[in-house]
């Protein structure tokens, strides 16, 4: 380990006006304007969502995909709690902070998808409960992940506010909010894969199956460590700084032999169903059914090695294979070869696209600020800039 790699977490400085930061501000203030045409106006103001089609573009890539790419926080608690690989320490703030906005987004996306919004409160309160739902075990699970979240960052903002006595009270009992930081997510990313099991014969053959459970939470594991190697290279570009390889190579290796045991899994439940014929069917299904998995494919022949794993546009382009096909997973099931019936068609509205931009400019938006304003990053010396002539 380098000293660079030990360094505390320290702010990046600098300021907050960029050309991402502008762009981003935009996206974010047309997201809030459709938000509020939506909610004075009903979904139809702004929605192509029908009786057919209940779950549009916010739901199922704000929630279904959008938590399933929170999932970095998740991913390196297992690695540094569970499995005590201290090593991988550095990685858990940037990593943690990612999550927090994806999660907390998400949940404020589903707000958006209710029909009666104002009702929201129903979730919170004992006599709505429906204790036999999925959907009640997913939305339970998620609120509580997002305050726990909060909990278990919180030491960032103490730090930064100088309560030093504060956060050592705080991490004298953090380790139980770890605890549920770990097991929330298994739940409830577990529980979306059945929330399509109970969709029955409207999801297509090569994505029904009983199994749903143990992929989808594979899958959200395989995400949450592609999205750190996508968000590290990213962040380390965006600051110019060191791509920190030496963490992310082994990471990478165990990310692989996640993919490894979902591949095998998938694979083995079509062999078994004996639906492997429609995989290979001259239809638009099929083509959809191979690009998913050849995302998944890529990563090993990007870094199926150590010498390969050093190097950091193969990390960076592995991670964004990895991303492709979590996502492609998602709306293959729930929006692409989802068939609800004779009549019905659905395809997400120019207001859909930009509120569901807005929200990953809102998450890009929050971590520029909170990575340049509090200690989430470990202090390193930024590259010196290049002489211009």
């Amino acid at each position: 380990m380098s000293a660079q790699q030990h360094a505390a977490p320290e702010p990046i400085g600098g300021s907050l006006f960029n050309a991402t930061t502008l762009v981003c501000g935009v996206l974010i203030a047309v997201m809030a304007t459709i938000i509020v045409v939506r909610l004075f106006f009903g979904l139809a103001s702004t929605t192509n969502v029908n009786d057919g089609y209940s779950w549009g573009l916010w739901v199922v890539v704000d929630v279904f995909i959008g938590s399933a790419l929170a999932c970095g926080g998740f991913c390196m608690a297992l690695l540094v709690y569970i499995f005590n690989k201290g090593k991988y320490h550095p990685l858990v703030r940037p990593a943690l902070l990612g999550s927090l906005f994806g999660y907390t987004l998400a949940g404020a996306a589903i707000t958006f998808d209710l029909g009666r919004w104002w009702n929201f409160w129903h979730i919170f309160w004992p006599g709505y409960f429906n204790v036999n739902s999925v959907m009640f075990e997913v939305a339970a699970c998620i609120t509580l992940y997002i305050i726990v979240m909060w909990i278990e960052f919180s030491p960032v903002f103490l730090e930064k506010l100088g309560l030093r006595d504060a956060r050592r009270k705080l991490e004298k009992v953090l380790y139980i909010f770890i605890a549920l930081g770990v097991v929330l997510p298994m739940m409830h990313q577990a529980s979306l894969g059945t929330m399509l099991v109970v969709m029955g014969g409207q999801v297509h053959p090569l994505w029904q199956t009983p199994v749903l459970p143990l992929l989808y939470l594979l899958s959200a594991i395989t995400l949450g460590y592609g999205v750190i190697l996508f968000e590290s290279c990213v962040a380390a570009s965006a600051y110019r700084r060191q791509v920190e390889v030496p963490l992310l190579n082994p990471m990478a290796r165990v990310m692989l032999g996640t993919m490894a045991v979902f591949l095998v899994v998938r694979f083995a439940d079509i062999l078994w169903r004996g639906v492997i014929g429609e995989a290979f069917k001259p239809t638009y299904i099929a083509l959809t059914f191979w690009v998913e998995n050849g995302c998944l494919i890529a990563p090993f022949l990007l870094i199926g090695t150590t010498e390969a794993r050093r190097n950091p546009a193969r990390l960076f382009l592995a991670g964004i294979a990895v991303m492709l096909s979590g996502i492609l997973l998602r709306l293959n099931g729930f929006l692409i070869t989802f068939d609800t019936g004779p009549g019905w068609r659905y395809f997400p509205s120019v207001p859909e696209l930009l509120v569901t931009l807005g929200i990953f400019a809102a998450e890009v938006f929050g971590y520029i600020y909170i990575t340049r304003r509090f200690p989430v990053l470990p202090r390193e010396e930024p590259y010196a800039q290049p002489a211009h002539s």
